[in-house]
């Protein structure tokens, strides 16, 4: 059909009821491009309806070596999102009753994620938007409705998707420092390095709901001491300097408000690549860290935490630990053990979010409570075995504890927001001052256990799955809290997660495979087919997804609580 009987249509509906709009559903030709109205929401008050904006490649102009890589073809759908998010916010107002006029595409924050809000191919460039069709009370507001479809979306075609329209160097600086990411991260482990922090990035955010960066004259770039300082070469940016954060056990010392937390992080956002002028470009870290702490009241399904926490009164058995409501220390254990058993190469700790009888037992408690007393095998007793037997390094913020400086490879100190190497200093302290603390626990490997689910508590036919926020996704008639979460940065990474669980319930879930085999089986999905494969509306308008990784999904399913293991 062409938008002449897109025309047609909106004046024989004008004035009906809101329901007419249905007879809008169809793809119609217009001159740059297609518009795909795949969804009509029900009345005015209802979720926006679904549009898409098709532009033909050889209209849009974006020359193949903008999107050849993954890395570029991420970054330049970001770009493109963030140019029509940027018109729709300039364009009036159409007044009318719930969401009349609103026009929304999911643009996301500081990091550059992979989106189903925005998809480039060699043939065509499309954009995914929602929009409210007008209305008078719930009578049809064609004028209303003209002018969203035949003035601002031609214009949001013209102003942002097509490159002629755009600065071409920002879209190659977009392009180019998303890849210089992914390069660099991709080269860590071949230095020896879990993490990397660039001479120069801002660390210190706007405020505490704000990511963006903190501006202002008392702005402390970061600056590596020597002893830390990395060179590396990336691909499009050149030489760059920076600390890099070796493999093993890494502490984070310094008094209180002097860039400790900070420092952490930076380095746990440091798993997404992030926009140009975020500060944290090039604050880079292993994809697979996860930051661990406590979370009293937790769920923990058949999880075992036996090289933590033993011998529990009651002979409860901690090889296949369950509990409704954990305590601090039972729910770090199990933390820790969900992040070995789907993957990881790092822990990220802060004491202030930490059990304290999970972190250490010092020389005077050992001396008043036994070890045959004390179910807890302290963290400081694991850590270095972690990363001896399993290669699982930790950066930890530690500013209680000098026991620490026993077990450190590394020990960076903050002042003022500047990271000294202090590693000598406190290994000549642990010799000078010996605390005569015993190590406790056995000398038994960590092992991995992989944990095989069923799919009774899984199964959700007919029942909605959302989010409420980044921190919660309502599951059927449960709620999976997320709020403990940290590395879960955007809305629609909760979307997403709960339409995967819904997704590998459905097809992988078959009680012989692992939640690692099913997981890297949806990723396998999406890598071939795109995020829109996990939608419900496949084909079409798939909502707004964002990428989740593997280890915050697996995070969600150890939450929700009628999740079963075999």
């Amino acid at each position: 059909m062409t938008k002449e009987d897109l025309k047609k249509k909106l004046a024989k509906i004008d004035g009906k009821g809101y329901k007419a709009y249905e007879d809008l559903q169809g793809e119609y030709v217009f001159e740059k491009f297609t518009l795909c109205i795949d969804h009509v929401q029900g009345d005015p008050f209802a979720p926006p309806s679904r549009i898409r904006l098709k532009v033909p490649q050889s209209i849009a102009g974006f020359e193949v070596s903008m999107y050849n890589k993954p890395s570029r073809q991420v970054a330049l759908e970001d770009f493109l999102t963030r140019a029509v998010f940027e018109v729709i916010k300039k364009l009036p107002s159409v007044k009318g009753t719930g969401h009349s006029g609103d026009i929304y595409i999911d643009k996301g924050g500081q990091q550059i994620i992979k989106r189903s809000a925005m998809v480039v191919s060699k043939d065509y460039v499309e954009a995914r938007l929602s929009i409210g069709l007008p209305a008078f009370g719930r009578r049809i507001n064609s004028s209303g409705a003209q002018r969203i479809l035949f003035e601002f979306l031609p214009q949001i075609v013209e102003e942002a998707l097509l490159k002629k329209s755009l600065k071409v160097r920002d879209i190659w600086l977009w392009v180019e420092t998303a890849e210089d990411q992914d390069y660099l991260r991709s080269k860590l482990k071949e230095r020896g390095l879990v993490a990397f922090v660039a001479d120069g990035s801002i660390l210190p955010r706007e405020s505490g709901i704000s990511d963006k960066p903190l501006k202002g004259d008392n702005v402390v770039p970061f600056e590596s001491p020597a002893s830390l300082r990395v060179e590396l070469q990336l691909p499009n940016r050149g030489k760059i300097t920076g600390m890099g954060i070796p493999q093993g056990v890494t502490l984070i010392v310094g008094g209180g408000y002097h860039g400790k937390s900070t420092l952490l992080q930076a380095v746990q956002k440091g798993v997404y690549n992030h926009i140009p002028g975020d500060g944290r470009e090039f604050v880079i870290t292993v994809a697979d860290a996860v930051k661990i702490r406590a979370e009293d009241g937790r769920r923990i399904e058949k999880v075992d935490i036996s090289p933590f926490i033993n011998n529990l009164p009651n002979k409860i058995d901690t090889t296949r630990f369950s509990t409704e409501n954990a305590s601090g220390s039972t729910s770090q254990a199990a933390n820790i053990m969900e992040a070995i058993e789907i993957g990881t190469s790092l822990l990220l700790l802060d004491e202030d979010t930490s059990a304290t009888n999970f972190m250490i037992r010092d020389t005077r408690m050992q001396k008043l409570i036994a070890k045959e007393e004390e179910p807890i095998t302290p963290f400081i007793d694991r850590v270095k075995q972690l990363y001896k037997d399993n290669g699982i390094s930790t950066i930890l913020v530690m500013g209680g504890s000098g026991d620490y400086f026993d077990v450190a490879d590394c020990v960076i100190k903050m002042h003022n927001y500047r990271p000294y190497d202090v590693t000598q200093q406190a290994k000549k302290i642990a010799k000078e001052f010996k605390t005569n603390r015993q190590v406790e626990g056995n000398v038994a490997p960590v092992v991995i256990n992989q944990r095989i689910p069923l799919k009774k508590g899984l199964e959700i036919k007919g029942k909605k799955i959302k989010s409420k926020g980044e921190d919660t996704i309502k599951f059927g008639y449960q709620e999976i809290e997320l709020n403990y979460v940290e590395q879960l940065v955007d809305r629609s990474q909760t979307n997403a997660i709960g339409e995967i669980i819904r997704y590998m319930a459905d097809r992988y879930v078959d009680e012989r495979s692992s939640i690692k085999e099913i997981l890297e089986k949806v990723y396998r999905d999406i890598n071939i087919k795109g995020l829109d494969v996990i939608s419900p509306f496949y084909g079409k308008h798939p909502g707004n997804l964002a990428l989740p990784r593997l280890q915050e999904i697996a995070a969600a399913l150890n939450r929700l609580r009628s999740f079963t293991i075999k």
